[in-house]
């Protein structure tokens, strides 16, 4: 196989793997949590794919993001971002909530 070839074969190659790694990518979605509220107390997400959601606390107090469901827990401090990633869902509803302000209850809704 001639040089030529071999740096087609190689950039097909690198292409795919590309390709592969942008259809695994999670869809991203932002919630705020502010001393017992949720924005947006309801997310609708993509079944099947990977998710991603920016969790920040606008609150003075601390605020935990928790889905007993989902098996998913984070603290944050005031102030403070995290992400939360979440494996692809299987349509459905599924509870979250802020531990710390148990009023403050949400949904990701999977489609």
């Amino acid at each position: 196989m001639g040089l030529n070839k071999k740096i087609a074969a190689f950039a097909m190659a690198v292409s795919c793997v590309g390709l592969a790694h942008a259809a695994d990518e999670a869809v991203t979605f932002k919630l705020e949590m502010t001393d017992g509220k949720l924005n947006p107390a309801r997310i609708e997400v993509p079944a099947g794919k990977r998710i991603r959601i920016e969790v920040k606390n606008t609150g003075k107090g601390a605020a935990e993001f928790e889905s007993v469901e989902l098996r998913k827990e984070k603290v944050l401090a005031p102030g403070a971002e995290s992400v939360v990633v979440i494996a692809p869902l299987d349509p459905g509803t599924y509870k979250f909530f802020d531990d710390f302000h148990q009023q403050a209850q949400g949904v990701i809704v999977a489609k």
